[in-house]
């Protein structure tokens, strides 16, 4: 693609100051780099990924309030984390995570666990518990 052809369309990434390094053939046929605000298409599957994120956002939160998961798995979905990556994070075995992830069992956690899953989230334990209350 030629330089002047580099998709400029509007997009997320516009709004929020970030631009897209792209490769293209400069006026002298050399490949140069050049910013992008965004590409039609991938601006629709960009926006479709954040609204999918937000939705399971809003559903962990959801359970949280209604007593059918822990805060744990609402924070994991807030900071776009898997039970992978956060068991990773955390140095705990994937299956005792998910078990964090039961109410009865999250209320009976530790301090130092859950001052694991509050580091990994940048919270305070008390702001972890918290929610478990609805806010």
């Amino acid at each position: 693609m030629k330089k002047n052809e580099v998709p400029q369309d509007k997009s997320n990434l516009e709004s929020a100051n970030f631009k897209e390094l792209c490769y293209a053939v400069d006026e002298n046929g050399e490949y140069t780099t050049v910013n992008s605000t965004g590409w039609d298409p991938k601006t629709i599957a960009l926006d479709n990924a954040i609204e999918e994120i937000n939705a399971r956002v809003a559903d962990a939160k959801n359970r949280v309030q209604n007593n059918q998961t822990s805060p744990i798995e609402y924070y994991m979905e807030l900071h776009k984390m898997d039970i992978n990556i956060l068991a990773s994070y955390v140095g705990i075995w994937k299956w005792r995570v998910k078990r964090h992830f039961k109410p009865s069992v999250f209320k009976k956690l530790s301090n130092k666990i859950l001052q694991k899953y509050a580091d990994i989230f940048e919270v305070s334990v008390e702001q972890l518990k918290k929610l478990e209350h609805g806010n």
